[in-house]
């Protein structure tokens, strides 16, 4: 375990920065957890290369109880339109992660013999995609009331065009949208610094 706590803190710090970073808008559609959060990628995807597929699961297993942590006291705090964190907001942010980053791990380790970018590239695509998408389904959309009836995340459903531009699609689609880029254009810009804290770790997986 202590070879893999600077993974731990390093999780747990991103868990609990992009918790707090949530809340706080950043024009229309993102807020500014959205470029915190797959940072989570970049980690566990470090401590794959390095130590195995075995640590970066338990990299993984910490951040989603820090994110089960953080939810609990965000569903404790009101804020001006109820709690900060609703029941399906926990559901989806937990589910989201846990499925996301494990893909990620299963991904990464079946590629990591071919080329060094290869890996990280292909999980982290994969691993965000998949992220966003169980994340704003289960926490806006409207075929999923059934799980907290008494949230009304009607706002989520108001029909805009994408993005401001595009097709007409529910607001969460757009939010979702604007999310999945970010992550996308953040996971070509970490191949950096994994390039980086890899050979640093261990030159002889670099």
């Amino acid at each position: 375990m202590k070879r893999i706590l600077p993974g731990v803190i390093a999780m747990a710090a991103v868990v609990v920065a992009s918790n707090i970073l949530v809340q706080f808008l950043l024009g229309n559609w993102l807020t500014w957890g959205a470029f915190t959060y797959p940072i989570a990628f970049l980690v566990t995807d470090v401590m794959n290369r390095v130590y195995g597929a075995g640590p970066a699961r338990k990299v993984v297993f910490v951040g989603f109880v820090v994110g089960v942590i953080c939810s609990f006291i965000g569903t404790q705090i009101m804020g001006e339109y109820g709690p900060l964190v609703t029941l399906r907001i926990a559901i989806g942010s937990g589910t989201a992660f846990l499925v996301a980053q494990l893909l990620d791990v299963a991904i990464f380790d079946r590629l990591r013999a071919g080329r060094w970018w290869r890996a990280p590239v292909v999980s982290t695509l994969v691993g965000s995609s998949v992220d966003t998408a169980l994340f704003f389904t289960i926490a806006f959309s409207g075929a999923l009331t059934f799980i907290e009836p008494a949230n009304d995340v009607s706002w989520a459903g108001e029909v805009l065009p994408l993005l401001g531009m595009g097709f007409l699609a529910p607001l969460w689609v757009s939010l979702a949208v604007a999310d999945w880029m970010v992550k996308l254009a953040l996971a070509l810009v970490a191949l950096i610094p994994f390039r980086v804290m890899v050979t640093k770790l261990s030159p002889s997986v670099a």
